[in-house]
């Protein structure tokens, strides 16, 4: 039986996202834990609390046995962008794009 878990708004550029969430996709929840536990990405802490979310919400279904999960999708859509300008030379600007993502994850038993 499926579980969904997403995490709005996240301030994290959707293509960083993508780099830590391409390396668990497919993979037993166990396994997918310890890969998060020693990346060293910013977006790997979000990812892993995520994670942790979607299990706890499969715990709360009766029929569900949390041993056999495995991360059957998970991807990264853009959010919206903060538009932010930066002073440059002769009295231009530039424009700085703060990006958000919406990253969702879904598990389901093997």
């Amino acid at each position: 039986m499926e579980t969904k878990a997403v995490a709005r708004y996240v301030r994290i550029s959707p293509q960083k996202a993508r780099l830590v969430v391409d390396l668990i996709r497919g993979r037993k929840v166990d396994e997918a834990r310890v890969i998060l536990e020693f990346t060293r990405k910013k977006a790997a802490v979000i990812v892993s609390k995520l994670l942790k979310s979607a299990v706890a919400n499969a715990s709360q279904k009766p029929d569900v046995d949390e041993n056999i999960l495995y991360v059957k999708k998970i991807f990264v859509d853009q959010g919206p962008a903060l538009k932010r300008w930066r002073a440059r030379a002769q009295g231009r600007a530039a424009s700085i794009k703060k990006r958000m993502s919406h990253i969702t994850i879904v598990l389901d038993e093997a």
